[in-house]
C-alpha cells in the first residue's frame, strides 16, 4: 500500500448563492481577480465563478440566481468546513480592522496567534473567513512549513504552551545554523570585545 503525495491545493469550491453576491464578496471585498466563469459542468443549471486568491491557485463557486443566501453561521459538524484562512501582508493586516469598519462588517478584531496575527468575519452566507498574517518570513530556500515544525519541536522541547515569537527567531537561527559555511566554529561570537 503507497500514498498518494499531494502537492499543495489546487483548488476549494464553495456553494455560493446568485453570481454577483458571489463576485461582490470574493472580488469586491477580498479583491480576488475574477478569472473566467463557465456552467458547472455536473450541474448546468448552475454556473462555476473563478477567482485568484493571490498565488495562482482557485477559489471556485457554484452560483445559482435562484438561491438565496443567509448570513447565519455555516454548520460546523464534524466533516464540514470550519472557516477558510487566507493570507495578508502584515502592512494590509494594519488596516484590515479600519476596513473591515467602513464596510460595517462584524469581525473579531486581532487575534494573537503567537506565529500569526487573525481577523474572522463572515461572508454574505455565513462562512467564516479569517485573514492572517505571518509574524516571521522563512529564510531564503525553506517555507513557513519548515519553520513552523523547527518552531514546534523546539517548543515541545521546552515544555512551552503555543509557539511564540521566540520559537520562531530560535527555529530560524536554526534552520540558518543548518546552511553551508566556511567557518570550522559557527558558535555565536562577540566581536565587540564585550
Amino acid at each position: 500500500m503507497r500514498k498518494i503525495p499531494v502537492q499543495g491545493v489546487h483548488h476549494i469550491t464553495l456553494t455560493g448563492a446568485d453570481r454577483q453576491t458571489t463576485i461582490d464578496f470574493w472580488e469586491g471585498v477580498l479583491g480576488m481577480p475574477f478569472v473566467f466563469e463557465q456552467p458547472n459542468l455536473d450541474r448546468p443549471n448552475e454556473g462555476h465563478v473563478y477567482f485568484d486568491p493571490g498565488d495562482g491557485r482557485l477559489i471556485t463557486v457554484f452560483t445559482d440566481e435562484t438561491r438565496k443566501g443567509t448570513p447565519d453561521r455555516t454548520p460546523t459538524e464534524p466533516g464540514c468546513v470550519h472557516h477558510l484562512a487566507f493570507s495578508v501582508s502584515q502592512a494590509v493586516f494594519a488596516q484590515t480592522v479600519d476596513r473591515l469598519d467602513e464596510r460595517g462588517i462584524k469581525h473579531s478584531g486581532v487575534r494573537d496567534r503567537g506565529f500569526m496575527d487573525s481577523i474572522y468575519f463572515k461572508d454574505p452566507l455565513g462562512l467564516l473567513i479569517e485573514l492572517a498574517s505571518y509574524r516571521f518570513e522563512p529564510p531564503a530556500g525553506h517555507s513557513h512549513a519548515d519553520v513552523l515544525i523547527c518552531a514546534h519541536r523546539i517548543r515541545v522541547g521546552r515544555g512551552d504552551h503555543h509557539i511564540d515569537q521566540r520559537h520562531l527567531a530560535d527555529a530560524i537561527e536554526e534552520i540558518g545554523a543548518a546552511r553551508d559555511s566556511l567557518s570550522n566554529d559557527r558558535t555565536a561570537k562577540d566581536p565587540y570585545g564585550g
